[in-house]
């Protein structure tokens, strides 16, 4: 067929290196950016066949996250926004890791297991962030569909959220949104705008935020929102992408297992302070108090604050005899005002949080508008509940894939014997725990360790990190105590 005989010319030209052999994970392809190449071809043949087989727009998003900035990887966005399937996650190894003579029959297979009708349209929205090795990536992508005829728009700068949102607006029929970087902005700070409505004497310093952009591509999409925002929120940005390296000392990753504000930051006591991760899809946030003490609030603390946010709600909204839904209760006239109030206040949350994937972004703007409207400073948020001192290490392995957990990553199941040393591990110190998990991008193993006191929250987590060494094949020098 001569659309094949196109995918056999343009292969030439993103030759696969003999004997490279890469995995898909939860987040994608990742690795040294000049080793891609070839997988970025690939992965526009699989969009391809992915959008011919869903009748749908299919989205590639060209970044590596929090990794450093010589890397770079490619993940795929399924038609509602949301990862591909496991299954379609074996087809993307199996494409990327055939060897150059054998494409085509690879290609075929998987054309021939999901009984797929080539003559089908496709469409591919394909997108990338700030890495330098990013523009010719991308166009790699390009040429894989344009070799098996599907049509792509190429949003070139753009978050990884940002992908995925425009991918499901398209999908939607633009019901969830204009699939459009400004639509993005426009419904989402509407949204924002709506909500901090119902914060009263707001003054400059509850509206001023220092985010640290970590010298990516949230850091350009920032600057591009700030104008729909209409000062409501005073953004001081850091690590903007003027200067500076990607990810490097700065970024969430980076203050969450060091424990501190990133380089490039200048924090006064009590500020309030957030980062993104280096594609904006992770956020946390964080302040210094007035003894000079780092305190950080992350994933658990984030989940809390909009959980109570919601609950406050709901109280008002509903009662066992009623269960209308949100835009009914709009729209009816006998709804009372403090009922009303409350359903709008629901409806624009709803608007401002991407329903897709994580972003760090929105995540920030429903984090400011809940402070703002329920009053609280960052302090505040942070007495919800106190967590115990805590430290996160990484231990570099050769393959992370010998690491299998069960129990929501809670417990690891092989290499045989590990979780029998963490718990051996974890009894030697009070209210204590630990648990380690492999990364989805690097061949890196992370740990988590907390105790009754930051010394031995820190001992324990050196020790298991020591354990994960020895029997989950370490690599280069043990790891060394914290102090």
């Amino acid at each position: 067929m001569a659309q094949f005989e196109e995918v056999s010319q343009k292969s030439k030209l993103h030759p696969k290196p003999e004997g490279l052999a890469l995995q898909y994970g939860t987040a994608g392809f990742r690795t040294h950016a000049k080793h891609l190449d070839h997988i970025m071809f690939r992965m526009g043949l699989l969009a391809t066949l992915r959008s011919k087989k869903t009748k749908s727009t299919i989205g590639v998003m060209v970044t590596a996250s929090h990794n450093p900035e010589e890397d770079n990887g490619v993940k795929l966005t399924d038609p509602m926004g949301e990862m591909v399937t496991a299954v379609w996650e074996g087809y993307a190894t199996q494409l990327a890791n055939a060897e150059q003579d054998s494409l085509l029959k690879e290609l075929k297979d998987i054309i021939e297991k999901e009984d797929i009708d080539m003559s089908e349209p496709a469409s591919i929205y394909v997108g990338k962030d700030t890495r330098p090795s990013g523009a010719s990536l991308s166009r790699a992508v390009l040429d894989g569909v344009s070799s098996l005829g599907g049509k792509t728009h190429d949003y070139g700068l753009v978050t990884t959220p940002q992908l995925h949102y425009m991918v499901c607006c398209c999908n939607t029929h633009g019901c969830y949104g204009s699939p459009t970087v400004e639509g993005y902005y426009q419904k989402l700070s509407q949204a924002f705008l709506q909500l901090t409505q119902n914060a009263s004497n707001r003054t400059d310093d509850q509206k001023r935020l220092l985010v640290d952009g970590a010298n990516g591509i949230g850091a350009l999409k920032m600057r591009e929102m700030e104008p729909f925002l209409r000062s409501k929120l005073q953004v001081v940005l850091s690590n903007d992408s003027s200067s500076g390296k990607l990810n490097h000392m700065c970024g969430a990753d980076y203050v969450k297992v060091q424990q501190k504000a990133p380089q490039g930051m200048n924090m006064g006591v009590g500020e309030r302070c957030c980062s993104f991760d280096g594609d904006a899809d992770r956020i946390v946030y964080y302040y210094t108090d007035s003894k000079g003490c780092f305190h950080l609030l992350d994933g658990d603390k984030i989940a809390t604050l909009i959980s109570m946010f919601f609950a406050g709600m709901l109280q008002v909204l509903f009662s066992k005899a009623a269960q209308k839904q949100i835009q009914e209760l709009v729209k009816d006239p006998n709804t009372n005002d403090e009922r009303k109030r409350a359903v709008k206040l629901l409806e624009s949350t709803i608007n401002l949080i991407n329903q897709t994937v994580g972003d760090a972004i929105l995540d920030m703007l429903v984090i400011e508008a809940v402070l703002a409207i329920r009053g609280m400073s960052v302090q505040d948020w942070h007495a919800i509940y106190t967590d115990l001192p805590n430290r996160q290490l990484k231990v570099t392995v050769s393959d992370r894939r010998v690491i299998d957990t069960t129990d929501a990553e809670r417990r690891a199941v092989t290499p045989e014997g590990l979780q029998d040393a963490i718990d051996s591990l974890v009894k030697k110190y009070k209210t204590a725990r630990s648990f380690v998990r492999p990364s989805g991008t690097e061949d890196v193993v992370r740990v988590y360790a907390e105790a009754d006191t930051q010394e031995n929250a820190d001992r324990l987590a050196h020790e298991v990190s020591l354990a994960v060494y020895r029997l989950a094949g370490g690599v280069g020098d043990e790891p060394k105590p914290l102090h």
